[in-house]
């Protein structure tokens, strides 16, 4: 009897160590964070959901979610660009309605076709297509962009509405192309392990008939590790309806994310990262 009680309780440990919508990073997902610390809670918005994102039975990245405003607080991701196209399919999370539908993300087509799930039950756990249809001056704004990964499995499974925000198109196509592009490139150079939080301030105005927030900041940080002894950090900012940004230090980053947020001092990364 004790190990039978045993078995079930190792096995409903593995499903929970599998589940997709988590209920932290820390024990689910930490990998992506340097030194497994995730942002603190100054980012947490009233209803949040801890997404391990998962695509053909592997985690790829972390999302904090905020399921009020149908957009991602930041995604966390190791920094590995490689060569590839991108990918074309959107997908979404089944366990944003229910942990009992699948832990790996799926197309909409999918979960209305095979799921007996109805477009309505699924928009009222998060962002879907119909969202992002017709805007003007805003596109599909990813955190964590897809050029930012080695292989095709990696680049998919940023291609889920949870990782994306209504972005202004010329900064999306401008600037912060640039940022992610080139100025990476640069930044990381002599860096072993690049660990990165891209993130969305909240604004006041929606698309979607109200359903969806539009930020009024797009945000990046990243912390390398050149080798054991030695780290650098930065972070870059930009308003959401310029094509401008600011690039900071991690310490200047907290401070102005500290402001606009308005609750706690925010911390990013763990303390060993450089703030200066």
């Amino acid at each position: 009897l004790l190990l039978l009680l045993l078995l079930q309780i190792s096995s409903s440990c593995l499903w929970l160590a599998h589940s997709e919508v988590v209920t932290s990073f820390e024990s689910s997902c930490p990998q992506f964070f340097f030194r497994e610390t995730p942002p603190n809670e100054a980012l947490e918005p009233e209803n949040p959901a801890w997404i391990c994102q998962r695509y053909k039975n592997q985690y790829y990245f972390a999302t904090l979610y905020d399921r009020s405003r149908h957009i991602p607080v930041y995604s966390a991701y190791l920094y590995q660009p490689g060569p590839g196209t991108r990918p074309k399919t959107w997908l979404v999370e089944p366990q944003l309605m229910d942990l009992n539908y699948p832990k790996t993300m799926e197309k909409e087509w999918t979960l209305l076709n095979y799921f007996n799930v109805t477009l309505e039950q699924l928009s009222k756990s998060q962002a879907v297509l119909q969202d992002y249809k017709n805007l003007t001056g805003l596109n599909r704004g990813h955190l964590n962009p897809s050029g930012h990964h080695p292989d095709s499995s990696s680049r998919t499974a940023t291609f889920s509405l949870t990782n994306i925000v209504p972005q202004n198109e010329k900064l999306n196509g401008g600037a912060w192309n640039n940022y992610e592009q080139q100025t990476m490139i640069r930044r990381t150079e002599g860096c072993n392990t690049t660990y990165v939080v891209v993130g969305a301030v909240p604004g006041n105005n929606y698309i979607a008939k109200g359903r969806v927030n539009k930020p009024s900041h797009i945000w990046s940080s990243a912390c390398c590790e050149v080798d054991n002894n030695h780290r650098k950090a930065w972070g870059v900012i930009a308003e959401n309806d310029k094509n401008e940004v600011q690039l900071l230090t991690l310490g200047e980053l907290e401070e102005v994310l500290t402001q606009l947020y308005r609750r706690d001092q925010v911390s990013l990364f763990d303390s060993d990262c450089p703030r200066e």
